[in-house]
């Protein structure tokens, strides 16, 4: 990287556009950076950093453009950066602006800009800049991955800040730790032993969890084999546990098998003994059972020899109703003939009473004839009965005919009286449809005119309440201008009474036998001394910060003075110079005409609604009147054919209803005549039918009864037995019957006779050895299944609990080798020697390799004298690996680097900067570094180790670099021809430049 031309404008303590040539001063290959404390030397530097990276370097970095921005600069001046550069073979360009609060274009008050930057290459081969981007994440990252380094490893490497090596120098190992750390991006390393820790905690808590699960697995077990055997005291984690649980769950299930070996023994005895009693005490019961039948028979004989008369009295008595069965049919049709006729005769009684006199002697026939002749005389009436209700119709029509009548009367009667006021109506409707049109154009106009009269309202209030705070504003301005005025007066008063006794205040500083930071001198003859009212450091920074706090208010009373002003003019512009009361006098009018006409605007909907209402009825009203007439005609011809067929029907129907009141009434005299002379005959004829069947019934059954062995019919149906009876009877002598054969069987049977000539049966105490073979069995089966559940669960259990170990085998393998990568990663493992952890391992390589590097340049600095040493030793509590040591050729031995003099230590932490430079470098990739700066106190040197110093860094344009030396030492100034001057005054620093020429 290769700085050519820097541009900087309102940016610290420089007001205007100050540039510095870089190409002109590399040049020389060195060129100094100088003049007096405070004038801005470390500006230069702060400003190429905000350049690549936006931001400033270490403590003064706050990221905000307002604290970047020149107290001396003008307010329509813009702060600005721009740098021009070479790295990685391109040529670029890189303009930054931070936030800018600058005056209003229009008005009074101030408003802020946002940050802006820019990108630009340049094109040889065009011979122009051409742009990249203006995106400020874009830039940053293009930046940083063409540099490969980072704002912080930056500045440690370019800039070399002042005093940071010192430190470093004689720091501990803790905060060499720190600061390699951040320039060497280590924390990865840290990451690494973090997850390794975490990894370790994971797999010893699965160990753990697992160990837990197999020894809940052998708790069960010991549950299922008993108390007999105990199990051994162990916990999760402990050695060797799973080959204790495995080899206390195999003598568990050893002792299980034996346990069910025993019960099976025990069952089968059991078996036995249980078999023998219950054929004993079924051979038993087969005895008992057979006597007891036997006793029951003989009892059950001797009952049927007692009731044997009974049964002879039903046997015949059975015998006698299946004879009078033959006759059965013969009595049911005779019974059912003689209730038909019965029937039939109180029918043809009863049909003859309701008979007129004269048919009281006919016959059936006779009967018959006459229903036919009353059925032919109705038949000739139909075509009155059709007559009169025809007539009837008439009447009814006749009576339509009259409501509607009387009903058009109605309607032409209303239609007249609305249509005689249509047309003023008519009239009065359109005039109101006219008046609400008018109201509702001036209701838009109105409109029209209220939105601007009521902003002009809003504008006039607004106008007098910003007036008031105008002057408000304006007062608190002068006063806050008057108040920075005198602050600032005050501070530089103070600032430059400070400057005339700036001698007293470095003076005080000096100790015996130290050098003198101004002239190096170790010899103080004569210091100056405070006078009364000396003006210290603390005196100057309190009223700067108060004349800071007292501009701040100044630009803030501005600035709210400006927006109320701008306010104050848009509002008089909108509301003009008219006074606020007459303007709200206007608006009122305006409102109240305005509410007026739209009131009146708002009714026009609904008299056209009304205006259209009544054109509709006035058309209904006129079709109805038409209607009517035309219906009225057409009844006055329908009336007059209705009369003339009334006439016609009339003279019909007084022919055929003879003396009757009407047809209908002669038609129903006929309907119930003939129907009385049908009954009649029907009856007559059903009652000579049932009397003929009655005689042929009582033939057929006296010749059953005869034919079946009975004297008389009667006697037939006194022998005759119903169905229940019979079923009765029959019940009863079958089971006669079925106990005799029963009886005999018993008392037959070779087995039951034998078991009566024996002794009685003791079943009870047969029973009772019976029951406690059973019960011994039971508890022998009870153990056994024990057992063999006993057996069953301690080999599921096994074989859970194997699978269990062969399951936490690997992960117990992956917890020994990530404990072991965690306790050597974290320095506490036996096989880490110097107690090493891995993030301090990595760093110390990189600090041997700096050591290594920045011996090189110390050796020529101290004139073969120094050597820096990497050192591995612990010390106390720290890191180890990370001790510097300095080697000193003159006595041959070994010291901490925290010994050197303050001349040393510079030119010490001066090679360990470069040589930090060179490491870094490379770590970034082989970034070529052409331009550092080195901002230290080279007044702590004296002549003779100034000039090989300043050889060392002579040296480096061996390889093409230049250095920039920030220094105010004025033998410096002697030395290195070309430079750059910051010359400081009260409106702002500027920069002087001089070639090596």
């Amino acid at each position: 990287m290769r700085l050519h031309r820097l541009d900087i404008t309102a940016f610290g303590p420089f007001a205007g556009t100050q540039r510095v040539d870089f190409d002109e001063l590399s040049t020389a290959g060195l060129f100094l950076l100088h003049g007096p404390t405070g004038a801005g030397k470390t500006s230069v530097l702060d400003a190429v950093c905000y350049a690549l990276y936006g931001a400033v370097p270490g403590a003064r970095q706050s990221g905000q453009g307002v604290t970047l921005r020149s107290d001396h600069a003008a307010p329509e001046t813009r702060t600005g950066i721009r740098l021009e550069l070479t790295v990685a073979g391109r040529r670029l360009e890189v303009t930054r602006q931070p936030p800018w609060e600058r005056p209003k274009k229009r008005g009074t008050g101030t408003t802020t800009d946002k940050a802006q930057t820019w990108l630009r290459e340049y094109d040889t081969a065009a011979g122009a800049w051409k742009d990249l981007s203006r995106s400020h994440q874009e830039i940053g990252e293009e930046i940083t991955q063409l540099l490969g380094m980072s704002r912080e490893q930056f500045c440690q490497v370019v800039l070399l800040p002042q005093g940071d090596f010192a430190r470093f120098l004689r720091a501990d190992a803790e905060a060499r730790g720190k600061l390699l750390g951040r320039l060497f991006d280590t924390h990865r390393f840290a990451e690494v032993e973090k997850r390794l820790a975490e990894r370790r905690r994971a797999t010893e808590s699965g160990v753990r969890d697992g160990d837990a699960v197999l020894l809940a697995d052998a708790h069960r077990m010991q549950q299922a084999a008993g108390d007999a055997l105990p199990l051994p005291e162990l916990a999760p984690g402990d050695p060797g546990l799973a080959d204790a649980v495995l080899g206390w769950a195999a003598v568990a299930r050893s002792t299980a098998r034996e346990r069910l070996t025993h019960a099976h023994c025990a069952r089968t005895a059991a078996e036995s003994l249980r078999a023998e009693a219950e054929g004993l005490l079924g051979g038993t019961r087969e005895r008992a059972r057979l006597q007891r039948i036997f006793a029951e028979a003989r009892e059950r004989a001797a009952l049927l020899e007692e009731r044997a008369g009974l049964r002879s009295e039903a046997q015949a008595r059975l015998e006698r109703s299946r004879k009078a069965e033959r006759v059965a049919p013969a009595l049911d049709l005779r019974e059912t003939t003689e209730a038909e006729h019965r029937q039939a005769a109180s029918d043809e009684a009863r049909a003859r009473t309701r008979l007129p006199g004269t048919f009281a002697q006919d016959g059936a026939a006779g009967l018959a004839a006459a229903a036919r002749r009353v059925a032919e005389e109705l038949g000739g009436l139909e075509s009155a009965r059709r007559a009169e209700q025809r007539l009837a119709g008439l009447a009814a029509e006749r009576a339509d005919l009259e409501r509607e009548e009387r009903a058009d009367e109605t309607v032409l009667q209303d239609a007249e009286e609305w249509l005689a006021g249509w047309e003023e109506v008519r009239a009065d409707l359109q005039a109101r449809i006219d008046a609400a049109q008018q109201d509702a154009g001036r209701a838009e106009q109105f409109a029209v005119q209220r939105e601007p009269a009521q902003r002009r309202l809003r504008a006039a209030r607004q106008r007098d309440e910003l007036a008031r705070d105008t002057e408000a504003a304006q007062a608190r301005t002068l006063a806050s201008r008057e108040r920075a005025l005198k602050s600032r007066e005050h501070w530089l008063d103070l600032k430059e009474r400070r400057l005339k006794g700036i001698a007293a205040e470095l003076a005080a500083g000096l100790v015996d036998g130290e050098p003198c930071t101004v002239c190096g001198a170790v010899e103080h003859p004569a210091p100056a001394q405070k006078v009364a009212g000396h003006v210290d450091r603390d005196a100057e920074e309190r009223a700067l910060a108060a004349h800071r706090d007292a501009d701040e208010q100044r630009a803030e009373d501005e600035r709210r003075l400006g927006l109320v002003r701008e306010a104050l003019a848009a509002a008089t512009a909108e509301a003009g110079d008219a006074p606020t009361s007459l303007l709200a006098e206007e608006w009122e009018e305006l409102e109240r005409v305005y509410d007026t006409a739209r009131a009146g605007a708002a009714r026009l909907h609904s008299t056209q609604e009304e205006s259209r209402r009544n054109e509709h009825e006035w058309e209904r009203r006129t079709a109805d009147r038409q209607q009517a007439a035309l219906r009225g005609a057409a009844r006055i011809s329908r009336r007059d054919a209705l009369d003339r067929e009334q006439a016609l029907l009339e003279e019909e129907l007084l022919r055929a209803r003879g003396d009757a009141a009407s047809v209908s009434a002669r038609s129903g005299q006929l309907e119930r005549r003939a129907a009385l002379l049908a009954d009649a005959a029907d009856a007559a004829r059903a009652a000579q039918d049932t009397a003929q069947r009655l005689k042929d019934a009582d033939a057929r059954l006296a010749d059953a009864a005869f034919r079946a062995g009975f004297d008389t019919p009667r006697a037939a149906a006194e022998a005759l037995l119903d169905d229940e009876a019979h079923r009765d009877l029959q019940r009863r002598l079958d089971a006669w019957q079925q106990e005799e054969a029963a009886v005999r069987a018993v008392l037959t049977d070779a087995d039951t006779v034998a078991a009566a000539q024996q002794p009685p049966a003791d079943l009870e105490a047969v029973e009772r050895a019976a029951e406690a073979a059973v019960r011994r069995l039971q508890e022998a089966v009870s153990v056994q299944d024990a057992a063999a559940r006993r057996c069953s669960e301690l080999d599921r259990l096994s074989v859970r609990a194997g699978v269990a170990v062969r399951r936490l085998a690997p992960l117990r393998e992956e917890y020994d080798r990530v404990a072991g990568l965690a306790s050597l990663a974290a320095g506490t493992s036996a096989d880490n020697e110097r107690k090493m952890r891995l993030e301090s391992y990595v760093l110390a390589a990189r600090l041997e390799q700096v050591a290594a590097a920045a011996t090189v340049r110390l050796q020529r600095m101290s004139s073969g004298r120094y050597t820096l040493v990497h050192s591995d030793d612990r010390s106390g509590r720290g890191r180890s690996g990370l001790g510097l040591h300095v080697v000193d050729a003159w006595t041959g031995r070994e010291r901490d680097t925290a010994t050197l003099s303050g001349g040393e230590t510079f030119f010490a932490s001066l090679a360990l900067a470069l040589g930090l430079a060179d490491v870094v470098t490379d770590e970034a990739g082989g970034v070529r570094l052409d331009t550092l700066f080195i901002d230290e106190g080279f007044g702590s040197l004296d002549d003779q180790t100034l000039d090989e110093v300043l050889d060392v860094l002579d040296s480096l344009r061996e390889r093409d670099r230049s250095v920039g030396v920030v220094s105010h030492v004025a033998d410096l100034r002697r030395r290195v021809h070309a430079q750059l001057e910051v010359v400081k005054g009260r409106t702002g620093s500027v920069l002087r430049q001089r070639g090596a020429g």
